[in-house]
């Protein structure tokens, strides 16, 4: 078998507050192949960001990556490079695409100049062949008249836009892996589906792979392969995007797709899952999920549920992977009890 493009085992990312350690990403393992495109989805606060963030190891204090984690990419382990050999790696051979571009980009530069010192950073172009990069990294993304606007700065741009400069910014030395974190939130419906095509084209061409960061399934349904449900610092299930759409095994990831609104038929309430993700200073024993779920039974308060083999590429983080029978009792969480008191 060939082996995994990025590879990451028993990754925990831990923050230590006055608050206590908050364990962010906490036991997280996982691959991305060749030229696949991986969809991580979840709430805020279960992870994800931190996972991204950890591959580039740009988490600083209070927070560390623990030992014991590790990070294989194209065979090196990312956690034992010296400091100038991962800042090779840093928008190299690895790229991101952050969700606010405004956040991304230097007010104070031109777009072209700020693409330009990408290529400038990891060759030896002159001044000249990087602005001449700009340019067609600019043509690449499709901004219109790119001559121009690789002259302007990023307020003079749309969001759109903007989020386009980005990714061109990630893309100028051709990556191996786009990490996109949530690379559409702050777009309106119409652009978020020309960047996700766009970005879909892009690594089409260009051979890169991705890992793509969101809350939406329905992102994940339309560009991913492969899914992988985060929640509570965890992985709790894994699955082809066919699979996990057809069979899902976890009650958290049946919650997000009956959260999806869908089209046609009788308009109908959205499902939602009652409460929030807890505090990652203070994850619940057993099951992390438990107080939200309607299946939940003693077994899921005594008992951390490991990752249990659904099928072929499946796994899911639920007991109820071994007592099946359990579905059919179903009942109210706790945490939809303690909402209906409070109204």
């Amino acid at each position: 078998m060939t082996p995994p493009l990025l590879e990451i085992d028993n990754l925990r990312t831990w923050f230590y507050t006055d608050s206590g350690v908050a364990r962010s990403v906490d036991g997280v393992s996982m691959r991305v192949d060749a030229g696949e495109t991986l969809g991580v989805v979840g709430e805020s606060g279960c992870g994800k960001s931190v996972t991204a963030l950890s591959i580039l190891r740009l988490i600083r204090a209070p927070g560390r990556i623990e030992p014991g984690s590790a990070i294989r990419f194209e065979g090196k382990d990312l956690l034992t490079l010296a400091e100038a050999d991962i800042r090779h790696v840093r928008g190299n051979r690895i790229a991101m695409v952050f969700q606010e571009p405004m956040t991304a980009l230097n007010p104070v530069f031109t777009v072209g100049d700020q693409i330009a010192e990408v290529a400038r950073i990891h060759t030896d172009m002159s001044r000249k062949e990087a602005a001449a990069k700009a340019v067609e990294m600019l043509r690449l993304v499709g901004i219109p008249d790119p001559e121009r606007r690789a002259t302007e700065y990023p307020h003079q741009l749309s969001g759109g836009m903007r989020q386009r400069i980005v990714i061109a910014m990630a893309l100028v030395m051709n990556p191996a892996l786009l990490i996109a974190d949530e690379p559409t939130t702050a777009l309106d419906v119409t652009i978020q589906a020309q960047i996700l095509e766009l970005l879909a084209d892009l690594t089409r061409r260009l051979g890169t792979s991705i890992l793509l960061i969101t809350h939406d399934l329905g992102v994940v349904a339309e560009n991913c392969t492969r899914v992988i449900v985060m929640y509570a610092g965890e992985v709790v299930e894994e699955a082809t995007t066919s699979d996990l759409f057809r069979h899902a095994h976890h009650p958290y990831t049946e919650g997000l797709l009956g959260a999806m609104p869908r089209v046609g038929g009788h308009a109908e309430r959205l499902a939602t899952i009652p409460g929030t993700v807890p505090a990652p200073t203070n994850w619940p024993a057993g099951c992390r999920f438990r107080e939200r779920c309607e299946y939940a039974w003693e077994r899921c308060e005594q008992e951390h549920p490991p990752l249990y083999q659904i099928g072929e590429g499946h796994v899911s983080r639920c007991h109820l992977a071994v007592e099946p029978e359990r579905r059919a009792n179903r009942h109210v969480p706790i945490a939809a009890q303690v909402g209906a008191g409070a109204a």
